[in-house]
């Protein structure tokens, strides 16, 4: 169940959704890629400086920063496992949080243990049992039920009320029952988790790109306002390891559905340019001098999407709290499909009531 919004045109947007192809030309696999990429771009961010981004990342055993780069961000290591968590979620005593890494678990990852938390081709069953048992114990998180879903790229939002015998279909989990640890697994996508510190109600959501166009994170929040009476001025989110706007290249045409959806539409993308062409994105916001034919890549900005929307479902600005990690830039401590494809694993978030 999902709270449907009737999606806002602009004019230009309008005029972009009849020209351009419509969703069956996306590619059909997951939302994470449609082929490998390397960070070989230079792409001047708006309001910014260039960035020159090299080829290589981070060497294995290297680190470019620290897990947790802000006073926003802490992190724990568990024999091995190291976990992100947003400080003011910390600050709640019956509420358990984190997201994974990449170091600390048993599957064997061309000679490396990575802790891969999610099914893949080239892992166990019993390996990724036993990742997650260690990943709850790094959390003190042993004894709580486990729920989790089968991903879809969707904006169904599942509301749990006791512990499930089956997986279901959907993209984002919500309860106010204690005991049950919300999970979501990303190797790119955003992670979302949400507390209501009032009503002590959690949600836990995939969002994707195709998620983040149908607004799931808007959807979650009205669930949890029908549902459990939540005040979206009460929440607290937090938007966990993402594969960053620096490195996200999607299709043109995935762009022009988010303009057909959204009004800032523009603000969520940057052009793979040179450095030498000015403003950017004219295709996309038909400003002067504009009307040029629009490049074959862009880069969308996963998180910047998923905080305006939260920002739009009325969340306050200083709840919600953006990790600077990008699962592309750093693949020496987390999972990225975008880099790795089907060498890659999962990342898994989770929250719960105790």
């Amino acid at each position: 169940m999902s709270i449907r919004q009737s999606p806002r045109f602009t004019r230009h947007a309008f005029f972009l959704a009849h020209r351009q192809p419509a969703d069956s030309s996306f590619p059909p696999d997951c939302d994470y890629t449609d082929r490998i990429v390397t960070t070989a771009k230079t792409s001047p961010r708006k309001g910014g400086t260039p960035k020159t981004k090299s080829k290589s990342t981070t060497p294995k055993g290297k680190s470019a920063a620290k897990l947790a780069p802000s006073k926003h961000w802490t992190e724990r290591t568990h024999r091995g496992v190291t976990v992100v968590q947003a400080t003011a979620f910390n600050k709640l005593p019956w509420l358990v949080h984190g997201f994974s890494t990449r170091p600390g678990g048993v599957s064997d990852l061309d000679g490396e243990k990575v802790l891969n938390l999610g099914a893949v081709e080239w892992d166990k069953r019993e390996n990724v049992d036993e990742n997650k048992k260690r990943f709850q114990s790094a959390l003190g998180a042993s004894d709580l039920n486990f729920v989790s879903l089968h991903q879809i790229h969707s904006d169904v939002v599942r509301i749990v009320d006791a512990n499930p015998t089956k997986q279901s279909k959907g993209d984002a989990l919500a309860t106010n029952r204690t005991g049950l640890l919300l999970g979501v697994r990303t190797a790119d996508c955003s992670p979302v988790l949400v507390v209501d510190p009032k009503k002590r109600v959690v949600a836990a959501i995939h969002a994707g790109w195709r998620g983040t166009l149908a607004r799931i994170v808007v959807k979650t929040i009205g669930q949890m306002q029908m549902e459990f009476k939540s005040n979206p001025k009460d929440l607290l989110a937090a938007i966990g390891p993402t594969i960053g706007g620096c490195c996200y290249e999607v299709g043109v045409e995935v762009a022009s559905a988010f303009a057909a959806k959204f009004s800032n539409a523009a603000d969520f993308f940057d052009e793979l340019r040179t450095g030498d062409e000015p403003n950017p994105l004219q295709w996309l916001n038909m400003m002067p001098p504009g009307h040029q034919p629009p490049p074959k890549k862009v880069l969308l900005d996963l998180k910047k999407a998923n905080q305006l929307q939260l920002l739009e479902a009325g969340l306050r600005a200083e709840n919600i709290f953006v990790s600077a990690l990008c699962t592309s830039c750093d693949v020496s401590r987390l999972f990225s499909y975008r880099k790795e494809s089907a060498m890659s694993g999962r990342l898994l978030s989770v929250i719960a009531l105790r």
